[in-house]
C-alpha cells in the first residue's frame, strides 16, 4: 500500500506526537478526533490509554475510511491513579510534589484503524520513570522553563528533563507519547513500511 493510495492520518494535536512520528520519515496528516476522552483518575490507566486512543482513531476512521488512522494516548499512573493533564500551574506543581523522589509509570494505548478494510490494530506500552528529590524551587525553575499543561504528569522528559528525572526504564518515545517501538511493527502489519 502506498501513501497516496490510502493517506496516513495522527488523530491527535499533540505536537510531540507529530515530532515523532516525522522522525520516522512517514507522511501523514493531522486530523484531531472532536471526542470526550475519559480521564477518570481511578480507572486502571491501562484500560482508559486503551480506550481513549481507540475512541480518536474510530472517530476520525469513520469520517475517512480509506485512510490509515493512528489513534494514541498516554497518562501517568502513581499511588493507583492516573495522573492526567494538570488543570493549571497549581495542579501542575501538585503533581510534580507527588512524583518527587519517586518511580511511576507510563502508559501509552495506541490504535491503528482502517475502517474500508476493518483494520483494527491495537497495542500498548508500558515505562518506569524515576524522579529526583525536588524542593519547592526547583519545581519552580523547571516550571518556568517548560510549558507542562498539555502534559500528562505535569512533566516534559525530553525538556530539561535532567532537571528533574534521575532515570528511566523502558521505551524513552512512550514516556514522551507514542512509543515508536511498539508503533512500527503496527504500521508493519498494516502494510507501510517505516
Amino acid at each position: 500500500m502506498t501513501l497516496s493510495a490510502s493517506p496516513f492520518i495522527l488523530a491527535s494535536a499533540s505536537p510531540r506526537r507529530r515530532e515523532l512520528l516525522t522522525s520516522l520519515g512517514v507522511l501523514f496528516e493531522v486530523v484531531t478526533a472532536q471526542v470526550e476522552e475519559h480521564e477518570d483518575p481511578t480507572t486502571d490507566p491501562r484500560v482508559m490509554v486503551a480506550r481513549n486512543a481507540a475512541l480518536k482513531a474510530d472517530w476520525v476512521a469513520a469520517r475517512r475510511p480509506e485512510s490509515l488512522v493512528l489513534g494514541a494516548d498516554t497518562t501517568v499512573f502513581l499511588d493507583g491513579a492516573a495522573l492526567n493533564k494538570p488543570r493549571d500551574a497549581a495542579d501542575a506543581r501538585a503533581m510534580l510534589r507527588r512524583l518527587s523522589g519517586r518511580t511511576h509509570t507510563v502508559f501509552t494505548g495506541l490504535a491503528l484503524r482502517r475502517a474500508a478494510d476493518g483494520l483494527r490494530l491495537d497495542d500498548h506500552a508500558t515505562s518506569d520513570v524515576t524522579f529526583r528529590a525536588l524542593d519547592a524551587a526547583l519545581i519552580e525553575a523547571y516550571l518556568a522553563r517548560v510549558h507542562t499543561l498539555d502534559r500528562a504528569g505535569g512533566y516534559a522528559i525530553q525538556e530539561h528533563g535532567e532537571m528533574i528525572v534521575a532515570g528511566h526504564v523502558g521505551s524513552l518515545t512512550n514516556i514522551i507519547g507514542l512509543p515508536l517501538e511498539n508503533l512500527k511493527p503496527l504500521l508493519a502489519r498494516a502494510g507501510l513500511s517505516v
